[in-house]
């Protein structure tokens, strides 16, 4: 399979999990980012679906709207 490298932006805990998996780890991360990122973009329905997964995985491991915004603030800057 051809693969074509992209640039994500992704936190700071993303980043460092996926630096420090073994090769074979991240080939099998790549693979399922690229499954999901296709599944996503198929349809509308598809992308709202994987958002409200990615939302409410967020705020099950704390991510409250609170937070949301303190973050953006802080970004700005």
């Amino acid at each position: 399979m051809t693969t074509i490298p992209i640039t994500i932006q992704v936190d700071p805990q993303a980043a460092r999990a996926f630096a420090s998996v073994s090769p074979e780890m991240r080939r099998k991360l790549e693979t399922l980012l690229s499954l999901r990122l296709l599944e996503a973009t198929r349809t509308p329905e598809s992308l709202a679906r994987v958002m409200s997964e990615i939302s409410r995985n967020a705020q099950a491991r704390g991510l409250t709207s609170d937070l949301t915004k303190s973050l953006k603030e802080a970004k700005s800057c």
